[in-house]
């Protein structure tokens, strides 16, 4: 049986980068960490809950790939790069191949971001995984949800949808042949965090937030925030490659409401568009132009044609019943 101690030095240890920002790792009461001179921090944390999150028995490999991904995500919408994350584990047991392929996906991952982790905690207890990321940003180079202006273009990368589809595939909610399932599920299991692209928009990019509760409600937050309103063009929603081959009125609405996507929704003023195009060829990512921002406040749903749409886009609740 492996103790607290012996799991985390087995599984959760690795040496230090030398010359990046951590000074102090895993293994004393706190961590260290030495950011670059004149930067800020950015911070996030987000939990998962088995059940709420992901389903019982979910693969370990992609989990963890996961739960450190939708925490990239956050940095990314900031403009933030990764730094060090923390991770706080409750397990039912210390099941050695589940924690070697949990921590493989995770520090996979880690690695590609040169993001350290440096310390957190285990215990006993319903599966539960609960990560704090950190990262630096320049002063006054965050990209922020209160930073929209009226006239400025909204944005997304990459595809929506796939995940929101995959998951009614596994709810029996719609008939998903096997095939478009392979195609749609990875979306869901294994995010792709757009740091890179959050980056290049430093300083082209006025407001952003990443894509995880469904787009119509993530931007909500934006317009919110930035006291402003929105026209979006649903049907110039980028659909995934599954969800791309369903009817129109499924696309509508996963690609608008569906959650666990992980994309970047962001502003910018309509005159750096060709700004915002080499920014995500620089990133190699996709990027669609799906609205404007508007001064009149509220979010208006409009067709390929510009007419009004009547279409519910409520985004995901952690406190409604699943």
């Amino acid at each position: 049986m492996l103790s607290e101690f012996d799991l985390i030095a087995r599984y959760f240890t690795r040496p230090i980068r030398q010359g990046g920002p951590v000074a102090l790792s895993v293994g004393d009461d706190c961590a260290l960490l030495a950011p670059a001179p004149g930067m800020q921090l950015a911070i996030s944390s987000d939990m998962l809950v088995e059940g709420r999150h992901f389903f019982p028995g979910a693969e370990p490999r992609s989990l963890g790939h996961k739960c450190l991904a939708v925490n990239l995500s956050d940095l990314a919408a900031m403009g933030a790069r990764p730094v060090a994350f923390t991770l706080a584990l409750s397990l039912p047991a210390a099941e050695p191949d589940w924690l070697a392929a949990f921590s493989d996906g995770m520090l996979s991952l880690a690695d590609q971001h040169q993001c350290e982790l440096i310390g957190g905690d285990t215990t006993k207890g319903p599966l539960n995984i609960c990560i704090t990321v950190f990262g630096e940003v320049p002063p006054d180079q965050a990209l922020r949800r209160d930073a929209a202006q009226p006239g400025d273009d909204i944005w997304i990368s990459g595809t929506v949808g796939d995940a929101r589809l995959a998951l009614a595939g596994y709810r029996n909610e719609l008939a998903l042949p096997p095939e478009a399932l392979a195609v749609a599920a990875p979306r869901m299991h294994a995010p792709t965090p757009r740091v890179e692209l959050g980056l290049a928009l430093r300083g082209i990019a006025r407001a952003a937030i990443d894509i995880s509760d469904g787009l119509a409600g993530d931007l909500g937050h934006i317009l919110k925030r930035s006291g402003v309103g929105a026209t979006l063009f649903v049907d110039d929603l980028p659909a995934g490659p599954a969800l791309a081959r369903r009817e129109h009125d499924l696309r509508r609405r996963f690609t608008l409401a569906g959650g666990d996507d992980y994309e970047l929704c962001f502003t910018a003023a309509p005159e750096r568009r060709d700004e915002v195009l080499a920014a995500a060829s620089r990133s190699a990512t996709s990027v669609t132009r799906v609205g404007r921002i508007d001064k009149v406040p509220g979010l208006r749903l409009v067709d390929a044609e510009g007419a009004p749409l009547a279409l519910q886009a409520a985004s995901f609740d952690h406190f409604a019943s699943p």
